[in-house]
């Protein structure tokens, strides 16, 4: 019997793509509780305004909103924004550490999925768009749409 990897994207972080330049990805896992990744599975959490830290050779996800999960009351005090520690390999972490000291480079998460069963987020090494490159793309994207349109209404 063979296994099979099935992954789902539960969350996209769609302004990354379009704020940013993305350099490299990766894949790294999350450590969170239990009401939090019930939470995130069902799609309560924000990506928006997150960013990932490299502290002491450990890799922290800040900034990212995971709302509390409603079935199970929390009678104790629960930090929607607390920071959430990523698991990456040391090669990894010292990469990446160093690719940042570099300078001009952030690392943004790009999504949160499913793979076998586990939480995944994928963290995407990237640049600061300029807002000349920003309207180029919104340039590209619109000349796009209208080639498609034309091509459809040719067809009909």
């Amino acid at each position: 019997m063979t296994s099979r990897k099935t992954t789902t994207d539960l969350i996209l972080n769609r302004k990354a793509r379009f704020n940013y330049e993305i350099k490299e990805t990766w894949e790294a896992g999350l450590v969170l509780s239990g009401a939090e990744v019930k939470s995130v599975r069902a799609g309560k959490i924000d990506l928006s305004g997150a960013y990932v830290v490299i502290k002491n050779q450990e890799a922290f996800l800040i900034n990212a909103s995971i709302s509390p999960y409603q079935p199970q009351n929390l009678t104790t005090h629960y930090d929607p924004l607390r920071s959430r520690k990523l698991l990456l390999k040391k090669r990894e972490i010292a990469y990446l550490s160093q690719k940042l000291k570099e300078g001009g480079l952030t690392l943004i998460p790009l999504k949160v999925y499913n793979k076998n069963g586990l939480l995944k987020l994928e963290i995407g090494l990237a640049k600061r768009q300029k807002k000349f490159d920003k309207r180029e793309a919104l340039k590209k994207k619109e000349s796009r749409q209208k080639i498609q349109r034309a091509k459809l209404e040719f067809r009909v």
